[in-house]
């Protein structure tokens, strides 16, 4: 594709590594037929970024470049004049790399979160005024646990007792926040991601994906207790929505400046979650409950051993009484038709997900006759 023919240029991080950023790269393609995106990929997952660009759909793949680049690194990686040609070549900027997953080293969360959010910031300033919007893709997770009601431009802090990810993230976001007065800045704050309100598919187990994982391997009569009373809101996002929501805000001249909270503005509570997962896994509602407090010591009763391998992070969320406030988010996707579909239509989709995963990963182990082999990890197998 010729630049002539080309309507807006930009720049995805993150792919082909990241979930939100490979679905980010198929919206950017769908939402502008004129587009081309360029992907900053480190150089050792160009291999991975072509496979997954040979995929789509011949028009599609002609939309999309790769980029030989590091995000965490001075410049990209970059001989100076290249990454300054490729600042004045980009209109709009998706910057979704971020380091997420639980046990990453201090190190490499200080590289990829902080230290990349600075060098879009450089990138930005390099463009000298080409750059019309920076879309950071943060967290809503990352406001200081309390309960009661969150604002979208609210982040207090400093986070005390955040494990290294939410540190490193609350800090990114700090400096795009900073950043605002110089640069056409929009941050996306979505909750807790699960997979397509559709498919339910996701990359990895993780967060209420535990919860599935554990009512399919316990035993069929035994009820899980709740962590907490149970009352308060479970705040699960489809990533079709997060994306297509993004997309779309990102594009919007008003979003400038501003942070957009992507929820469920009728999250359901976590009572009824586990209900409608033990519904769909076949098995009891369950029963009783535990203070959050007291979940990891206690879980680790026969039958109940694997729950406490479900990190203490999300024991937290599921017991904070937090809503999070998203009337920009209205403001701007208001006669756009783009809404967030309600968990309890998603939810089985969820469960039959996880349900063939784990029958693929048999099947695998099975064949290679090898039990360190796994399709997709399963945590509560650690």
């Amino acid at each position: 594709m010729s630049m002539a023919d080309t309507e807006k240029t930009l720049l995805l991080t993150g792919f082909p590594s990241g979930f939100v950023a490979r679905k980010v790269l198929l919206r950017l393609l769908a939402r502008g037929p004129r587009d081309l995106v360029k992907c900053l990929v480190p150089e050792g997952s160009f291999d991975k970024a072509h496979e997954l660009v040979r995929e789509l759909d011949k028009p599609s793949r002609d939309r999309v470049e790769l980029v030989k680049g590091d995000t965490a690194a001075m410049d990209f990686g970059m001989a100076g004049p290249s990454f300054v040609a490729l600042a004045k070549s980009v209109d709009i900027v998706h910057h979704c790399a971020a380091a997420v997953h639980a046990g990453v080293s201090r190190e490499i969360a200080e590289r990829v979160n902080v230290a990349g959010a600075g060098e879009i910031v450089d990138l930005g300033l390099a463009s000298e005024g080409r750059v019309e919007r920076i879309a950071h893709w943060s967290s809503a997770l990352l406001s200081t646990r309390r309960n009661g009601r969150v604002l979208e431009n609210e982040l207090i802090g400093p986070p005390s007792g955040r494990n290294v990810v939410e540190e490193t993230r609350f800090r990114a976001e700090l400096l795009m926040r900073d950043a605002m007065s110089m640069l056409p800045i929009t941050v996306l704050r979505p909750s807790i991601i699960v997979g397509d309100s559709k498919t339910g598919e996701i990359d990895r187990m993780e967060g209420p994906y535990l919860l599935i994982l554990l009512m399919l391997s316990s035993p069929v009569d035994l009820r899980v207790p709740l962590p907490g009373r149970g009352d308060q809101p479970l705040h699960l996002v489809p990533i079709d929505y997060v994306v297509e929501a993004g997309v779309a805000i990102a594009r919007d001249s008003r979003s400038k400046g501003r942070t957009f909270h992507l929820v469920d503005e009728q999250p359901l509570t976590v009572r009824r979650v586990f209900e409608l997962i033990a519904e769909s896994a076949g098995r009891p509602r369950p029963v009783g409950s535990l203070p959050t407090n007291l979940a990891n010591a206690l879980l680790r009763a026969p039958g109940l051993e694997r729950l406490s391998q479900i990190p203490r992070a999300f024991l937290e969320q599921l017991a904070s009484e937090v809503v999070y406030d998203s009337r920009n988010t209205r403001e701007l996707l208001a006669g756009t038709g783009i809404v967030c579909a309600s968990a309890a239509g998603y939810l089985k989709g969820m469960v039959e997900h996880v349900r063939n995963e784990q029958a693929k990963r048999g099947k695998a182990r099975k064949a290679r006759k090898n039990p360190h082999f796994e399709e997709m990890e399963d945590p509560l197998d650690r």
